[in-house]
């Protein structure tokens, strides 16, 4: 297992292990930050354990051209029920992204250290977020990082009532310029909408 210094540096991301897991330690800095997902990777760990960096193969990602919108969530749209915005309220949607209980997880990945690192981001320009309100309130949304080569990394989503997370996802990847929209690691849920598997190169490549 590779340990991180101060050193702004990883392992080749080949040298990461089946789950995908390259190097342990380091620190949330933008200019870590940064090297990591210019080089295809990203931290994914829970409170009260040491940062963790990823880089798995193969890697779960969505073309926004192969992007699926069902019958229902058309119908959906049509009804208005939802505004979606972009950039608008960060600091609430990794909020509540943190707040979000997931199914096997017992805390949050999404730790206070992580909170200020990707709301620093966001003063910078490199972090981006999408609301989704009903009524005026928040109901959903999802935040991530988009370092300027059309290739968007997701990070997290939230939904206070059904359907907002996709209602938000599915304006954001229509609404935006991407060639790409790295989903990191497979869920069903991103799968109903068209995300699929790559090869970490074949990712590579878009970065």
């Amino acid at each position: 297992m590779y340990f991180l210094t101060q050193k702004i540096e990883f392992p080749d991301v080949s040298e990461a292990t089946s789950e995908g897991l390259l190097a342990v330690g380091g620190d949330l800095s933008t200019e870590r930050l940064i090297h990591a997902y210019t080089n295809g990777i990203f931290p994914w760990f829970e409170d009260e354990e040491p940062l963790l960096w990823w880089s798995p193969d193969p890697r779960f990602v969505l073309f926004p051209k192969e992007l699926k919108v069902s019958k229902s969530m058309s119908q959906l749209f049509k009804k208005n029920l939802f505004k979606v915005t972009f950039n608008k309220d960060f600091e609430s949607v990794i909020e509540q992204c943190a707040m979000t209980k997931r199914e096997g997880q017992e805390g949050t990945w999404i730790t206070e250290d992580m909170k200020k690192a990707y709301i620093k981001l966001h003063g910078l320009g490199y972090a981006k977020s999408a609301e989704v309100w009903q009524d005026g309130e928040l109901v959903g949304g999802l935040y991530g990082v988009d370092l300027g080569n059309k290739v968007f990394c997701g990070e997290s989503m939230f939904a206070k009532v059904s359907n907002a997370s996709k209602v938000g996802f599915v304006h954001f990847v229509q609404n935006s310029n991407y060639s790409l929209i790295d989903c990191q690691i497979y869920t069903k849920h991103l799968e109903s909408l068209g995300a699929k598997h790559i090869s970490r190169q074949e990712f590579l490549k878009y970065l």
